[in-house]
């Protein structure tokens, strides 16, 4: 076929499939061409640069952030949403940016644990629905006491399994426990031991971070920090982690006798393969710092001014 010939076909196929959106049956029919030379076509008119095809997202990364964010924390994947105009809608955008790319890391795995958090909520709430028939989301830490909070984990728990028509299991006991007594036998309660069990094997968690307003903000632990956390003082704490305070530099204040969490023990938690940090809030920038000074996450998803104040800190 002459090459003047053949490049007139080409844009009429490219036309055809493209923009008028027929299929290559309809488009076999039309120019009674097989199938298999219609594809041959079609991607010999891309290689000419007939056809060119440009993908448009509304969740650019900052690769310069995070490469200046690597070049300070050079352990975990960071996931920096580019600031845009839009102001008025950009913690959506941020939702449904998280969402994407954590429902990326989640691709493929099958016990997903996750705390509680505004944050976390409407992160779930920006969720694509797929089915995910042996996929388990569970607690594997205890309550934050809001129980009248949308954002509490075991309503969490329950959205993100719909999310995926999967399992979910729950723990029906606050994230503090005093008495290691009780502690240690409510973990032998048989509505409790399953979700426990099934925690000690999770693939991957998903939280934010918490600062000492996060304990300031519910009265039963405000009143009893010096129970929660001996031997701590308040002024040292930067940050929690999986309901454990730690200072600036990432280091756990409580000792493994002291920790009065409920749930999996912290050296269980840090064995998780992925543990995923989404935080867009830049009052969070000292307690997020403090966390990857201890290399408590193997991979972060922010905002522009949360990692702009994050950097201007160090």
């Amino acid at each position: 076929m002459p090459q003047e010939e053949n490049t007139s076909l080409l844009v009429d196929l490219a036309q055809d499939y493209y923009l008028n959106h027929l299929n290559l049956g309809d488009i076999s029919k039309k120019y009674n061409i097989s199938r298999y030379k219609i594809s041959k076509y079609l991607s010999e008119a891309i290689d000419k640069k007939i056809v060119t095809i440009n993908i448009s997202s509304p969740f650019s990364r900052s690769s310069d952030l995070e490469n200046k964010l690597r070049e300070n924390f050079p352990n975990p994947n960071f996931y920096v949403l580019k600031n845009t105009e839009d102001i008025a809608h950009e913690n959506d955008r941020f939702y449904s940016f998280a969402a994407k790319y954590l429902q990326d890391l989640i691709d493929g795995k099958k016990i997903i644990g996750l705390t509680w958090g505004d944050t976390i909520y409407h992160v779930i709430d920006a969720f694509q629905t797929t089915a995910k028939d042996n996929m388990v989301f569970t607690q594997f830490i205890g309550e934050n006491g809001k129980h009248n909070s949308l954002a509490g984990t075991m309503r969490m728990v329950q959205k993100v399994a719909t999310r995926y028509n999967g399992k979910y299991l729950t723990i029906d006991v606050p994230l503090y426990i005093v008495n290691k007594e009780v502690r240690r036998l409510l973990a032998l309660e048989p509505a409790i031991q399953p979700s426990l069990a099934t925690a000690e094997q999770l693939d991957l968690i998903f939280t934010s971070v918490g600062t000492l307003d996060s304990i300031n903000s519910i009265d039963s632990w405000y009143n009893s920090k010096n129970i929660l956390f001996p031997k701590v003082n308040s002024n040292s704490i930067a940050g929690l982690v999986y309901g454990r305070p730690i200072d600036k530099e990432g280091n756990v204040l409580v000792n493994e006798d002291d920790d009065k969490v409920f749930g999996i023990s912290f050296k269980k938690i840090l064995e998780v393969p992925s543990r995923v940090a989404i935080v867009n809030d830049k009052f969070k920038s000292s307690a997020l710092s403090a966390a990857l000074q201890g290399n408590y996450f193997t991979d972060v998803i922010l905002n522009e001014p949360t990692a702009n104040k994050l950097l201007a800190e160090l």
